[in-house]
């Protein structure tokens, strides 16, 4: 029992970094590009359109990609894609090398959170997937404002690189986990 909670508590820590991600893209992807890129609005809001629209991309090819290579390899993949991308959209000196790098990472992002769920469900039924998707959506809901802060005290770019950081930890946390739930 102990251990089954320890590792829905796990698959929650998952889910809470790429809904982190995911908020931070919706409501700081934009300015980042307008701000420190010198982007137009219209041309700004690009960048969460990329996001977007690649992580529907990939969220409609999960059930391949997870029957391909399995739970445990679809999040080490797509923490270390994401990683790598929102490293590129938020240090990158060009807005195009930006917007590839926001569509790299909703790519990356895209099939994290309903993995974790799923997992945590797996282990503990309903109460799991409860528990993963709060600490999903506390994610989604702390980001923002961390960005805010770290970009008053840091800079808007140096900001938006928590999203790599807390993916490569997703990613860590996944290998750690693969052989812990089978697929």
């Amino acid at each position: 029992q102990g251990r089954v909670r320890g590792l829905v508590i796990v698959f929650g820590l998952i889910a809470g970094c790429t809904a982190y991600g995911e908020g931070a893209m919706a409501d700081w992807g934009a300015l980042h590009l307008e701000q420190d890129l010198d982007a137009s609005s219209g041309v700004a809001a690009l960048g969460y359109t990329c996001f977007a629209l690649a992580m529907t991309i990939g969220r409609l090819s999960g059930t391949a990609l997870l029957e391909r290579l399995g739970h445990g390899r679809t999040v080490v993949a797509g923490g270390a894609t994401a990683a790598a991308g929102m490293l590129l959209g938020s240090l990158a000196p060009s807005l195009w090398a930006a917007l590839l790098g926001f569509a790299v990472t909703g790519l990356g992002l895209a099939n994290l959170f309903p993995v974790a769920v799923e997992r945590a469900g797996t282990l503990a039924g309903p109460s799991g997937v409860a528990t993963a998707s709060t600490f999903g959506y506390g994610g989604m809901l702390l980001g923002p404002p961390a960005i805010g802060f770290m970009a008053d005290w840091l800079s808007l770019p140096v900001a938006l690189t928590s999203v790599a950081v807390l993916a490569a930890i997703a990613t860590l946390i996944g290998l750690a986990t693969r052989r812990a739930v089978p697929n």
